[in-house]
Order: C-alpha cells, then sequence, then structure tokens
C-alpha cells in the first residue's frame, strides 16, 4: 500500500503554495505562485491582501500538485498562513473589508495610543504578546476608530487560515496557534480572553476555538471543482506558521529554534511561562505552541538583512557570482583577528562600526558582523531560559542562514552549546502535515 498524503496549503507574504507530503515525509509534490500585498483601495496609502486571489492561486496550485500523485493516497488537506491578519465576514462569508496586511502602517498610531483602552504592560501580562502595530487588536481598534460599521455588520472575524478552511468547507471555526498571535488571548487558558474584548470595547466575533489536529469539516463540491481535491477529503486545522516550523524542526520540550532569514526568530518550546514587566521590556513574545501545555517564548531580531546590505555595499564586482556567499564566508573564515567592532541596532536597522583603518578589509566587517549577531543570539537566549524557566541544550537552525557552517561555529562559541541545522529544510509544512496526521 502507498503512504497516505497531506496536502498543505501553505499561505506565506511571498510566496502561497500547495505541498504534497506522504507519512515517510517525503515532499512528493509542489507548486507556488508570488504572493504580494495590493493598496488599499478603500484607505490612501493602506496595504491590503486580496483573498479572493490567494484563493485562486492555492486553488491552481493545488490542481498541478494533484496532477503529479495518486489523489487516492490523500488523507487530508490542512492550512499555515502568517499571523495576525483577518477579515471581517458576513455568515455567507462575503467580506466586509479587504484583509489588512500586516506590512500596513495605518495601526502605529493604535499602537503608540492603545495605553487609553489597556497598558501595554497589562495586555502582555495576559496575552503575552509583545506590543508590535501589526498585532490584530490594533486592527480592531482601528475599525471601531475608524469604520465602525464593518465591526458592527460583521457575523465574524476570520484569520486567513479560517478564510481559507470555510472556501474549502463552510465551517467557521478558530485555531488556537493565530488566536496566540492576536494580542486578544489569555495565554494560560489558550482562549480569547473577556477582559481585553471589554477593555477596548469590541465584541469578540471570532469563531469558536479549536486546536491544531482537530478535523473541521470536509472538502464541498465547489471546493473540490475548484481545487481538485476529492469531495468529501478531510480539513484538517493547522494554523500560524511560526509555530509549524518550530514542530517540524523537531524541537520537543525545552528545545530551541533558531528561524535564520532576513530576520531571525529565536523561540522554545516551554512547560511553563513568565510574563513580568522586564520581559515585557526585553521585547520577549510569548505564543501559543502547537501542542496544549507548551509555550513558545521567542525574540527577533534582524539578521540577514544586515548581511544582504554588507553584500551589495562592499560585494558589488561579485553580485552576479553564483558563488558569492562562499566566496564571502571564505574570507571571513581568513578574519579571526579582525580589530573591527559593532554598535548594531538589531530592531531599526541602524548602527556603527569601529576600529576601522587603512587596512581594513572587508572580511574583517562581514566577520565582525557574524561575532555581533552570534553575541545576539547568546543574550537573547538567555532571556529565553529566564522567561520559560529552562537550560538550553542545544539550538536548532532552520532557513536561509542555516548554510553558513561559519555563522553556526560562531553561534556555537558564543553559546557554549551545540548548534544543529534541521534534517528537512522544509520545516513549516513538515510541521503542519505532522499535526494534520496526529490522531
Amino acid at each position: 500500500m502507498q503512504p497516505k498524503i497531506i496536502i498543505v496549503l501553505d499561505c506565506g507574504a511571498t510566496n502561497v503554495r500547495a505541498v504534497a507530503i506522504d507519512e515517510n515525509e517525503n515532499l512528493l509534490a509542489q507548486k507556488a505562485f508570488a504572493n504580494t500585498t495590493h493598496p488599499d483601495p478603500f484607505f490612501s496609502g493602506g496595504l491590503i491582501w486580496d483573498a479572493g486571489e490567494i484563493w485562486d492561486k492555492l486553488c491552481k496550485a493545488t490542481q498541478a500538485v494533484i496532477a503529479r500523485i495518486d489523489k487516492k493516497q490523500i488523507a487530508g488537506v490542512t492550512v499555515t498562513t502568517f499571523g495576525v491578519d483577518f477579515a471581517p465576514v458576513k455568515k455567507s462569508g462575503e467580506m466586509l473589508y479587504p484583509v489588512i496586511s500586516w506590512a500596513c502602517r495605518r495601526t502605529e498610531p493604535v499602537m503608540d495610543n492603545i495605553g487609553k483602552y489597556i497598558s501595554p504592560e497589562k495586555l502582555f501580562s495576559i496575552s503575552g504578546v509583545n506590543t508590535f502595530s501589526f498585532n490584530t487588536i490594533n486592527k480592531l481598534v482601528w475599525f471601531k476608530e475608524n469604520k465602525p460599521a464593518v465591526l458592527d455588520n460583521a457575523d465574524h472575524y476570520l484569520f486567513m487560515p479560517s478564510l481559507l478552511i470555510w472556501k474549502m468547507t463552510g465551517e467557521f471555526v478558530t485555531d488556537t496557534t493565530m488566536a496566540g498571535t492576536s494580542m486578544l488571548t489569555d495565554l494560560r487558558k489558550r482562549d480569547f480572553s473577556p477582559e481585553i474584548f471589554h477593555a477596548i470595547g469590541v465584541e469578540n466575533k471570532f469563531p469558536s476555538m479549536v486546536e491544531p489536529g482537530t478535523v473541521v469539516g470536509k472538502i464541498h463540491g465547489s471546493a473540490a471543482a475548484e481545487t481538485g481535491l476529492p469531495s468529501g477529503t478531510p480539513v484538517i486545522a493547522a494554523g500560524h506558521d511560526t509555530q509549524f516550523a518550530v514542530l517540524g524542526a523537531g524541537a520537543r520540550k525545552h528545545e530551541v529554534v533558531l528561524s535564520s532569514g532576513t530576520w531571525e526568530i529565536l523561540m522554545a518550546r516551554t512547560s511553563s511561562i513568565t510574563t513580568n514587566e522586564t520581559l515585557f521590556r526585553q521585547k520577549v513574545t510569548v505564543e501559543t505552541d502547537a501542542v496544549p501545555g507548551l509555550y513558545n517564548p521567542g525574540l527577533q531580531w534582524l539578521g540577514s538583512g544586515i548581511l544582504e546590505w554588507i553584500k551589495r555595499m562592499f560585494y558589488t564586482a561579485e553580485m552576479q557570482r553564483k558563488d558569492i556567499y562562499d566566496l564571502m564566508i571564505a574570507e571571513a573564515e581568513k578574519a579571526e583577528n579582525t580589530t573591527v567592532g559593532t554598535g548594531i541596532d538589531f530592531l531599526n536597522e541602524s548602527g556603527i562600526f569601529s576600529g576601522l583603518g587603512i587596512r581594513t578589509k572587508r572580511a574583517d566587517i562581514y566577520r565582525a558582523t557574524l561575532e555581533a549577531l552570534a553575541q545576539k543570539t547568546k543574550e537573547s537566549l538567555k532571556i529565553l531560559e529566564q522567561a520559560g524557566s529552562f537550560t538550553a541544550g542545544k539550538i536548532i537552525v532552520v532557513g536561509g542562514g542555516s548554510k553558513n557552517k561559519l555563522w553556526n561555529r560562531l553561534r556555537e562559541q558564543a553559546t557554549g552549546i551545540p548548534v544543529e541545522t534541521a534534517a528537512q529544510p522544509e520545516t513549516t509544512v513538515l510541521g503542519a502535515a505532522r499535526i494534520a496526521r496526529t490522531p
């Protein structure tokens, strides 16, 4: 008998795709289309996601994947997406306003003034989520203050996975991992917080909560026609891509995953958590793990984004070389005794280099930046260990930055613990498929 297959619909900020994964965790087929934000037709300068366009691309991607597998072996479908973004809808599924993107800056003034409803420290103590302008709570308050009729007329608020699940099944649900990104939940109860909704003066219209791995419905006729998926195929809840990347990386309780890309996100899986003012000031965010009873404290900072700037500034002559990263790393390997120092603000894209002289080489700057990023990992790890009351035994690195062996070695030297790369690079879809197979 052939292994059963899970179809994962993965909606990211850059690409949307469908992936087929069998029970042996082999990626059998995938198809992706570019994703991008669009100007908001109802708000000058605003950015939105076109949910209809995303659905159409996912349908085409699914059709392409199914054409390459035996669809009789499909055991289920699941969805994972970026966090926080939602749409107000009617019972019919009609959207009353487009999905405001996390990249839209309209909610920055809301975040700056959220204290008139409830203090940021109180929000953190309840929800575990730190103050970022893209948090769902800020979008709800923006609607309340600017377009209250949208909220009044809505029957449901649907996160991105919920929108796609409704398109496939006609069911309205909310998964715990997406809710955990919203700053609207009680972290310890894994449910929405009546106290927070009361404070902002907005009625909670999110559908009832389900845990990842729950069968929430079946592919109905029109979705089968659009996607090519067999009618009646079970649809299983997954949710926020970050949580499933942690799961797919193979991290267990009290283990740490570093997602290394343009931004680096260091996240742990812990059985206990603290949400005090010190951690709030240190910008810790705690999200809901894919498994009940576990938490995901995390920190983020600018990572490869800084290295890409160095490439553009100092490696212009080699920009077109396919081995440019190998070249940069090889040069930095020889720059062990660099005197260059860094003063980088890892959150605001600014900083200084010190110790420059007439003998300074570009490799010195690159090496010093890698060392500074490794020290940032060390400092962040200590904070997470305090937040979750644990001691890390290793760090699992995923993403593009995991391929840089020098960087991994510097991380090991800085933290004093092993740094491993995930065996399977497709950690998000792998994690979603694993949860979909959970009985």
